[in-house]
Protein backbone atom coordinates (compact mmCIF):
# COMPACT_ATOMS: atom_id res chain seq x y z
CA UNK A 1 0.00 0.00 0.00
CA UNK A 2 1.52 3.55 -0.91
CA UNK A 3 -0.68 6.37 0.88
CA UNK A 4 -1.08 8.96 -1.50
CA UNK A 5 -3.15 11.00 1.46
CA UNK A 6 -4.96 10.13 4.54
CA UNK A 7 -7.95 9.01 2.43
CA UNK A 8 -6.60 7.15 -0.68
CA UNK A 9 -4.16 4.73 -1.42
CA UNK A 10 -2.87 2.76 -4.22
CA UNK A 11 -2.35 -0.93 -4.20
CA UNK A 12 0.75 -2.32 -5.41
CA UNK A 13 2.18 -6.04 -5.51
CA UNK A 14 4.74 -7.05 -3.41
CA UNK A 15 7.68 -8.06 -4.48
CA UNK A 16 8.20 -10.84 -3.03
CA UNK A 17 4.84 -11.77 -4.06
CA UNK A 18 5.81 -11.28 -7.87
CA UNK A 19 8.90 -13.20 -6.94
CA UNK A 20 6.91 -16.49 -6.25
CA UNK A 21 4.19 -15.47 -9.10
CA UNK A 22 6.87 -15.08 -11.33
CA UNK A 23 6.06 -13.41 -15.18
CA UNK A 24 2.36 -11.93 -14.48
CA UNK A 25 0.94 -12.84 -18.31
CA UNK A 26 -2.65 -11.67 -17.14
CA UNK A 27 -4.25 -8.81 -14.89
CA UNK A 28 -7.83 -9.19 -13.90
CA UNK A 29 -9.16 -5.94 -11.99
CA UNK A 30 -12.45 -4.06 -10.76
CA UNK A 31 -14.63 -2.08 -12.11
CA UNK A 32 -13.75 2.17 -10.90
CA UNK A 33 -16.45 2.90 -8.40
CA UNK A 34 -16.27 -0.77 -6.87
CA UNK A 35 -16.78 -0.32 -3.28
CA UNK A 36 -14.53 -2.84 -1.64
CA UNK A 37 -14.95 -4.25 1.85
CA UNK A 38 -11.12 -5.15 3.76
CA UNK A 39 -10.04 -8.24 2.19
CA UNK A 40 -12.71 -8.47 -0.42
CA UNK A 41 -11.56 -10.17 -3.11
CA UNK A 42 -11.06 -7.72 -6.44
CA UNK A 43 -9.13 -9.63 -9.30
CA UNK A 44 -6.15 -11.85 -9.97
CA UNK A 45 -2.93 -12.11 -11.19
CA UNK A 46 -1.86 -14.89 -13.73
CA UNK A 47 1.54 -16.31 -14.80
CA UNK A 48 2.66 -19.01 -16.30
CA UNK A 49 3.46 -20.70 -12.92
CA UNK A 50 0.42 -19.99 -11.00
CA UNK A 51 -2.43 -17.24 -10.39
CA UNK A 52 -3.48 -15.71 -7.28
CA UNK A 53 -6.71 -13.75 -6.24
CA UNK A 54 -6.25 -10.07 -5.16
CA UNK A 55 -7.32 -8.87 -2.00
CA UNK A 56 -8.07 -5.50 -0.84
CA UNK A 57 -6.46 -4.87 2.31
CA UNK A 58 -8.77 -1.75 2.79
CA UNK A 59 -12.45 -0.69 3.06
CA UNK A 60 -13.23 1.97 0.54
CA UNK A 61 -13.59 2.85 -3.02
CA UNK A 62 -11.79 2.05 -6.42
CA UNK A 63 -11.56 5.70 -7.86
CA UNK A 64 -8.66 4.72 -10.91
CA UNK A 65 -7.69 1.43 -11.83
CA UNK A 66 -4.15 1.06 -14.00
CA UNK A 67 -5.68 0.37 -17.52
CA UNK A 68 -2.16 -0.40 -19.13
CA UNK A 69 -1.86 -3.94 -17.71
CA UNK A 70 -4.35 -5.22 -19.74
CA UNK A 71 -1.69 -4.23 -22.85
CA UNK A 72 1.51 -5.11 -21.10
CA UNK A 73 0.52 -7.04 -17.49
CA UNK A 74 4.68 -7.56 -16.96
CA UNK A 75 4.68 -3.78 -15.73
CA UNK A 76 3.99 -5.38 -12.49
CA UNK A 77 7.40 -7.56 -12.44
CA UNK A 78 8.86 -4.41 -13.86
CA UNK A 79 7.87 -1.33 -11.19
CA UNK A 80 4.97 -2.50 -9.56
CA UNK A 81 5.95 0.32 -7.13
CA UNK A 82 5.34 3.07 -9.91
CA UNK A 83 4.23 2.35 -13.32
CA UNK A 84 3.11 -1.19 -12.39
CA UNK A 85 0.47 -0.14 -9.62
CA UNK A 86 -3.04 -2.02 -9.28
CA UNK A 87 -5.60 0.20 -8.29
CA UNK A 88 -6.33 3.43 -6.47
CA UNK A 89 -9.34 3.69 -3.81
CA UNK A 90 -10.24 5.86 -0.92
CA UNK A 91 -9.78 4.90 2.34
CA UNK A 92 -13.51 4.87 4.35
CA UNK A 93 -11.79 3.57 7.46
CA UNK A 94 -7.93 5.07 8.46
CA UNK A 95 -7.82 3.03 11.43
CA UNK A 96 -7.59 -0.20 9.54
CA UNK A 97 -3.80 1.16 7.87
CA UNK A 98 -2.28 0.45 11.63
CA UNK A 99 -3.50 -2.93 11.16
CA UNK A 100 -1.30 -3.34 8.21
CA UNK A 101 2.33 -4.79 7.82
CA UNK A 102 5.00 -2.45 7.33
CA UNK A 103 7.93 -3.67 5.00
CA UNK A 104 10.32 -5.45 8.34
CA UNK A 105 7.04 -6.70 9.28
CA UNK A 106 6.11 -8.59 5.74
CA UNK A 107 9.75 -9.32 5.46
CA UNK A 108 10.01 -10.81 8.35
CA UNK A 109 6.39 -12.85 7.57
CA UNK A 110 7.57 -13.92 3.75
CA UNK A 111 10.92 -15.52 5.54
CA UNK A 112 8.94 -17.41 8.52
CA UNK A 113 6.53 -19.52 5.04
CA UNK A 114 10.22 -19.86 4.04
CA UNK A 115 11.25 -21.85 6.96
Amino acid sequence: IKLLSSFEGNRNCVLSFQDALGDVVYCGLPEVGQRLEQMDEFGALESVKAASELYSPLTGEVTAINTQLAENPGLVNKDCYAEGWLIKMTIEKPEEVDGLMDQAAYDKFIKSLEE
